[in-house]
């Protein structure tokens, strides 16, 4: 509303400093500075509202260290986040960017899945929460969503490959730059590094680009469903969830800013993706309520987020990586989610397989999700948290790595 509310300053009336608010790290700078006081200031306000409706968690018992203590907990703190995310976006962004909406969509969407999740827990004393066939509906509905605006929407567009390299703004080949329609998206690690989605198609004969929407919907609502939950598994321990995600998310920030940049994406011969470097002020504007809710979440916490939160997180990061035509590149950026969706996986898989073949259930980790394994072998939460951190940075970094490394 503000970046409106400036434009028409400077059009109209030609105020001095109002044309600031034109340039997106200028509005990205602002946001994180925003979202971070709204967090931080704020945030103790939610958790005594949180503790005084009595919304605290109820901890099962997994026999961990520590564990009793975090009994009473205020969860649902994912509020926090969420409302310092979305105040700077309404005020600072253009919220008539298709990208943008999206990403508003995917936090209300996700976040009122989680909301539901924790009530029910919380209020309805069910230790269960939402059924999980009822969460799968949901991010399979986000799904749906996201994949058909992607494919469908005429604002959705990258640019043509062509000839020109090393273009300079005053140069007018910037402006002969073809956009098309595409689900193109980008390979890491190799120098031709493009890959279509609808290729997969191409044995249909003429035309076959016609129905890339067969693979293209189905991959995001696989990839939405994948990260979103991985994050739901990751948020087991004070801080672990927030930080490795703020991490991810200042690596999709940079990969956004430089595809969004029609200079930066000509020097770096990647993708050019128009009007998604409007993505930047949202991801500062995540990346400063994560670090933010952090003061309270870190450990010993005062609010767990909550799926409320983790929920959310997740579908931002995947719907973000789509977007900028990054998802394979999530293996390495969400390293941590992956590995502890793969962990419960092997660790569920293993123990039926053996039941069913030795007559008892046998495992490969001491408890799952992964973090909880290396709590089992005697390491105090923090040290793992901040060892997963260090890990998440250099993943992070070797993803950045690619716009270069092929």
């Amino acid at each position: 509303m503000l970046y409106y509310f400036f434009q028409y300053l400077e059009n109209n009336f030609d105020v001095p400093g109002t044309g600031l608010f034109q340039y997106i790290t200028f509005r990205s700078a602002l946001a994180i500075i925003l979202s971070l006081l709204i967090s931080t200031v704020f945030g103790k306000r939610i958790i005594n509202f949180l503790r005084n409706q009595q919304v605290g968690e109820t901890v099962r018992e997994l026999g961990l260290e520590g564990q009793k203590e975090k009994a009473g907990t205020p969860t649902m703190g994912g509020i926090i986040i969420i409302i310092a995310t979305l105040v700077p976006v309404l005020l600072l962004a253009k919220l008539d960017n298709i990208y943008v909406i999206l990403l508003i969509v995917t936090t209300l969407w996700m976040g009122t899945i989680g909301f539901v999740d924790d009530y029910i827990k919380i209020f309805k004393k069910d230790k269960q929460g939402l059924k999980g066939i009822f969460k799968v509906i949901g991010q399979i509905g986000l799904g749906l969503i996201v994949g058909s605006v992607l494919y469908f929407n005429d604002g959705v567009t990258v640019r043509k490959d062509t000839a020109v390299t090393r273009v300079t703004a005053s140069n007018t080949a910037l402006k002969s730059m073809l956009e098309e329609k595409s689900t193109a998206t980008t390979i890491p690690f190799f120098k031709n590094n493009e890959f279509d989605y609808a290729e997969v198609l191409s044995f249909m004969g003429d035309g076959y680009e016609n129905w890339a929407w067969i693979i293209f919907i189905p991959v995001v609502i696989f990839i939405i469903t994948a990260v979103s939950n991985g994050a739901n598994l990751t948020d087991g321990i004070d801080g672990l969830a927030a930080g490795t995600s703020a991490v991810s998310v200042l690596a999709l920030g940079i990969f956004t800013f430089v595809s969004g940049n029609i200079i930066l994406s000509d020097y770096l011969n990647i993708m050019y993706i128009p009007n998604s470097g409007e993505m930047t002020v949202y991801i500062a504007s995540f990346i400063g309520a994560l670090i933010g809710f952090l003061w309270y979440n870190s450990y010993p916490a005062s609010v767990f987020m909550g799926d409320t939160g983790s929920l959310t997180i997740g579908g931002i990061i995947a719907v973000l990586a789509i977007s900028v035509r990054k998802e394979l590149l999530l293996p390495i950026l969400c390293a941590i989610f992956f590995a502890e969706n793969l962990s419960v996986i092997i660790q569920v898989s293993y123990f039926k397989y053996t039941k069913k073949r030795f007559g008892e259930g046998r495992r490969v980790f001491l408890m799952s999700p992964l973090h909880h394994h290396y709590q089992k072998k005697g390491y105090h939460e923090s040290k793992i948290v901040t060892r997963f951190w260090i890990v998440a940075i250099m993943l992070s970094i070797l993803a950045i790595v690619t716009l270069k490394l092929r």
